[in-house]
């Protein structure tokens, strides 16, 4: 697999893409940025909106428009407007903050939190505790807490054809499998599937349309792996950049494998020696992705 960068996004966090294929346009945010970022795969056309916090997530609406988790919030929004604000999450743990957000294919809006370490011009910010939960939020805007607090750094939600449900935590290396009950609306029996992988720290992921995970390895990791839903590892991409962050499948037929990366914590000397630190990176025919689903 052949990894170019695809355009030079200038990330500072850039997490959570995904492909609208209405629009035939990617979207992503860039946390530290506070930005939501709109490119169009043929013209290139890039748009870019500022957001009043720190962006963590984003996902399509069924009816139009978008569901985008804030550092506290999660918000309707329509591009050039304001963000209506749908559901607060943790009011009760004014030190944590939401970060990995998704889409569940019921149509539910899938967030999960973890003690804040982002100062507020966006530096970054000593953590102490995991304290970490997963939430599920209904389109009627009911909020379920799915697991206790006691994640890390939450990233990585997917969805099996099979009904598991795949999660992981940075801060402890690892990628989870939990059961889940699609009617219920439950997850339980935890099982490490991957845990010590020596290249990098697990953060976002997507599925393919078999049921494989493709999971950014951050931190140094410079490589997306593919793992199957087990985590046995099939493959690892190389990339041209040292923390990629987020990834999804795009173009007309969902086999171009897009990864977002960042530059976070990175030194002046680093960044004057690795410039591409940041951008978005296309690997083209990766596999076969499946369409993103949309809330409501």
């Amino acid at each position: 697999m052949r990894a170019d960068i695809f355009f030079d996004a200038h990330d500072v966090v850039g997490e959570s893409i995904i492909w609208s294929d209405r629009e035939k346009a990617l979207y992503w945010v860039d946390i530290g940025g506070r930005r939501i970022h709109r490119l169009e795969i043929e013209s290139r056309r890039h748009d870019i909106w500022t957001t009043p916090d720190f962006p963590t997530s984003i996902g399509m609406r069924k009816n139009g428009g978008f569901i985008v988790g804030l550092r506290r919030e999660v918000c309707f929004w329509q591009p050039d407007g304001k963000f209506e604000i749908f559901a607060a999450i943790e009011n009760d743990l004014p030190d944590n903050r939401l970060n990995e957000g998704r889409v569940a294919p019921d149509g539910s809006f899938w967030v999960s939190t973890m003690q804040n370490n982002l100062n507020a011009d966006g530096s970054p910010k000593d953590m102490d505790r995991a304290s970490g939960a997963i939430y599920r939020i209904d389109p009627s805007g009911q909020v379920r807490q799915l697991t206790p607090n006691e994640y890390g750094i939450t990233n990585t939600m997917g969805w099996t054809r099979d009904n598991r449900f795949l999660f992981a935590d940075t801060v402890a290396n690892a990628i989870y499998c939990f059961s889940y009950d699609p009617t219920a609306k439950t997850i339980s029996k935890r099982r490490t599937i991957v845990e010590g992988f020596a290249r990098g720290l697990p953060d976002g992921s997507c599925l393919d349309a078999e049921d494989n995970l493709w999971n950014c390895r951050v931190v140094g990791g410079s490589a997306v792996a593919k793992f199957t839903a087990d985590g046995n590892l099939l493959d690892l991409a190389e990339l041209p950049v040292s923390w990629p962050t987020s990834c999804t499948f795009g173009g007309d037929d969902l086999t171009t494998l897009y990864v977002t990366s960042a530059r976070f914590t990175m030194t002046a000397d680093h960044l004057a020696e690795h410039p591409q630190e940041g951008s978005l990176i296309a690997i083209g025919n990766a596999g076969c992705g499946v369409p993103e689903p949309k809330f409501g």
